[in-house]
């Protein structure tokens, strides 16, 4: 095999033909170096980029461990760049801000170290928005990350380095994040998969707050489904740090079988643009629409469902819940005049925001937050799976901060452009973005299927065959189609 064909193979290929000794961990990591240093300085997906020299001792020290029979796990010899908002020990977290500490950090992640123990490699960071604030990746310590299928414009965030460097192929597999679809809008932008967990699938970071931060949560991006399946069982598993994370064992990667399930006969309900006044850029709807006739192939049946709580409910919650927890993080820095100033102008809003917040206005948004769990649990009762379009916009261009309008409806805060995930991030529900397709210009667009709580292998079944029917993973980024 061609090495310079080995960063087009998905992982579960890769992980195959290393464990057979067919490719070697170092052949894997060279044509992956070789990916970045073609393309990362163009589309700025990966920062703080280890010595490559180092990084290929490493991979020799994974070969030798094959030699003797030593098989670390499924990601064995895996090159693996960690969003810069988690920690990999020995490298910066600079969470894209100038205010974050320059020192490498001492230890891993918890994620980070399940996939360190399941054999990856870490050769750096991949590239965030400041404190992952914004659903496009930019800032002022690293730059903007560009789009895989347009590099004139934005890879959504704010794991927007994770899916370029996806995308591109720099990486087999990558962890990303999600409070604000951060897994699943960068997944769209850039034709690839991301699967936000249900809460508490895959734990945060121990030293968190570790009873309120529950719309945030790590997980998978992938190109295949498979691959984010596979890569979910690595992440996943309780902690007893972490007293909100589940304790239902997922099966081992290796074992684990996606195409074990018949979709005949599911029941989905298309939540469109999940209100009717929620506005989506023209073209996404027909867009998505378009895509249903896929699982009406499968042996599907798809109905119009609408989500029964008032859309006011659902944003209030998503404000006064974000509020809390950014404010609650970043309020010793807008505390200091010295830091103040160096924060991003959403970073300051959201804590100044949180300033006015009361015991009686959390409570109602709680309440709130209940609801929109309650209208999902009802419809469940209807249908098996939603399905919803994954972003309100297609990429668009990479110099603005945020889209300012949809379809002609200003955005009041720098975030309402992206108010289509956050019921499913409200009601903590497992939500996977798959390929929807793209658009006349060639953008693409992804659609969220999310299932009922602690579900995450039903979707991940429904996903990967879906993913397979539509065809849409085999549309690689212009780049790509002409180095080829």
């Amino acid at each position: 095999m061609n090495s310079h064909d080995l960063p087009g193979l998905d992982a579960t290929t890769l992980s195959r033909l290393i464990a057979a000794r067919e490719i070697s961990c170092r052949e894997l990591m060279a044509a992956s170096l070789a990916r970045i240093d073609a393309l990362n300085p163009r589309f700025n997906a990966i920062v703080s980029l280890r010595d490559p020299r180092q990084l290929l001792a490493e991979a020799d020290a994974r070969d030798a461990q094959l030699a003797r029979g030593e098989r670390m796990g499924w990601m064995h010899g895996f090159p693996l760049a960690v969003k810069d908002l988690s920690h990999a020990a020995g490298l910066p977290t600079s969470m894209g801000s100038p205010i974050a500490p320059r020192t490498p950090a001492r230890t891993d992640s918890l994620h980070v170290a399940r996939m360190r123990a399941a054999g990856a490699i870490v050769i750096g960071k991949t590239n965030t928005p400041e404190f992952g604030l914004g659903s496009h990746t930019y800032n002022t310590v690293f730059g903007t990350t560009l789009n895989a299928y347009d590099p004139a414009l934005s890879a959504g965030g704010s794991s927007g380095g994770a899916a370029v460097a996806l995308a591109l192929g720099m990486v087999p597999v990558a962890d990303g994040s999600d409070m604000g679809g951060s897994l699943r809008n960068p997944a769209a932008f850039n034709n690839v998969v991301g699967l936000r967990p249900s809460r508490g699938r895959v734990p945060g970071a121990p030293e968190d707050e570790l009873f309120l931060q529950q719309l945030g949560t790590e997980g998978p991006m992938a190109r295949t489904v498979e691959d984010a399946a596979r890569l979910l069982a690595v992440q996943a598993g309780f902690d007893a740090r972490l007293p909100l994370s589940l304790s239902d064992a997922l099966p081992s990667p290796d074992a684990l079988r996606l195409d074990d399930g018949d979709a005949r006969g599911l029941r989905i309900g298309w939540l469109g643009s999940v209100w009717p006044d929620l506005p989506l850029a023209p073209g996404i709807r027909e867009l998505c629409e378009r895509s249903l006739q896929t699982f009406r192939d499968l042996g599907c049946e798809v109905e119009p469902h609408q989500l029964d709580v008032p859309r006011a409910q659902n944003w209030t919650a998503w404000l006064r819940l974000r509020q809390l927890l950014v404010g609650g993080k970043l309020g010793a820095a807008h505390a200091d005049p010295a830091l103040r100033d160096k924060l991003k102008p959403e970073a300051r809003w959201e804590i100044e925001q949180s300033h006015e917040l009361d015991a009686a206005a959390l409570y109602q948004a709680s309440l709130y937050r209940s609801n929109v769990y309650r209208a999902f649990l009802r419809a469940f009762e209807r249908f098996d799976f939603v399905v919803a379009p994954t972003a309100q916009v297609f990429p668009f261009d990479a110099r603005l901060p945020w889209p300012t309008s949809v379809d002609g409806v200003e955005s009041d805060t720098y975030h309402h452009w992206m108010e289509i995930v956050t019921p499913f991030t409200l009601a903590g529900l497992p939500t996977l973005n798959v390929r929807a397709g793209f658009s006349g210009d060639g953008l693409p667009m992804g659609l969220q299927i999310a299932g009922p709580v602690h579900a995450d292998l039903a979707v991940l079944r429904l996903g990967h065959a879906y993913d397979l029917a539509c065809g849409w993973g085999e549309r690689r980024p212009p780049v790509l189609e002409q180095a080829a």
